[in-house]
């Protein structure tokens, strides 16, 4: 999680829990930018989801706080199973949680409710 320095240690190790747990349920992999974006954030964002080690698989959520902006930058896998709808919706809550000044809450909860969504069920055959 790049930006860490801004979170106290018990913060921080909410963040990377989240994390954790999201890649554990849904088996992609999550990365939290919190930080000044480099320029308009949207191409910052692409730029450091393309730097990841596995992009394809990777959901990275880059918070600028002072220019209030949230990007979710999905890779070629994950975007098969979470739709514009989905991630729409976990920026809504995390917006939601930045508005009421809860940076870290919006973060994990944006965070598991996109790993939620990408969790497929696994399909029984009986």
């Amino acid at each position: 999680m790049a930006g860490g320095d801004a979170f106290s240690p018990s913060q921080r190790h909410e963040i990377d829990k989240a994390i954790r747990d999201a890649e554990t349920l849904c088996r992609f992999e999550f990365s939290v930018f919190v930080g000044r974006a480099d320029g308009e954030s949207r191409p910052f964002a692409e730029r450091l989801h393309a730097a990841l080690v596995a992009p394809e698989r990777s959901v990275l959520v880059m918070v600028d706080p002072a220019a209030k902006q949230l990007e979710i930058v999905t890779g070629r896998q994950a975007r098969q199973v979470l739709d514009d709808t989905q991630v729409e919706l976990a920026a809504l809550t995390m917006q939601s949680a930045f508005a009421a000044g809860d940076l870290v809450g919006g973060i994990t909860q944006g965070v598991h409710q996109l790993a939620e969504h990408a969790h497929r069920p696994q399909v029984r055959h009986g």
